[in-house]
């Protein structure tokens, strides 16, 4: 961790992808766009902004780049393990977007392989019950640096 603050893995994630240009970076690269230009077109973020935030991406191997055409080299983004790992995140903060920030219907959906519209939920991966406010205990604090 640079500076001080609290040793935490949410700050260490925050620093990979928690910017604005970088979340919505990884939404189109799941949404199937893998091409820079494509990819600038539908966040809105300028080509510069938008290479450093690629970049990070791929330095962190959230992303890796693929070589598509030779002549001149261009290359497409694609997920890693890591950037699929991102999925049920990015689904969760656009629920939570959708409850709390849009104003009407979702402006996107998705099916579930069940056939139901998916609503993300977070559950305990040993009992298997849906995580809700208050419902988990700190046990371990990072320390403050």
């Amino acid at each position: 961790m640079v500076g001080g603050g609290r040793e935490c893995s949410l700050a260490g994630a925050l620093g990979v992808v928690g910017e604005r240009w970088s979340l919505l970076a990884l939404r189109e690269v799941m949404l199937g766009e893998r091409r820079f230009d494509q990819i600038a077109r539908n966040t809105g973020a300028s080509r510069d902004i938008l290479a450093a935030r690629l970049r990070t991406l791929v330095e962190h191997g959230v992303l890796a780049k693929e070589l598509y055409q030779e002549h001149p080299p261009r290359y497409e983004y694609v997920a890693t393990d890591a950037g699929r790992a991102l999925q049920p995140i990015l689904l969760a903060l656009m629920a939570w977007g959708d409850r709390y920030v849009t104003a009407g219907p979702p402006p996107t959906v998705f099916e579930h392989d069940c056939g139901a519209e998916l609503r993300p939920e977070l559950t305990c991966g040993h009992c298997h019950a849906p995580v809700a406010p208050g419902s988990a205990r700190l046990v371990r604090l990072g320390q403050v640096h």
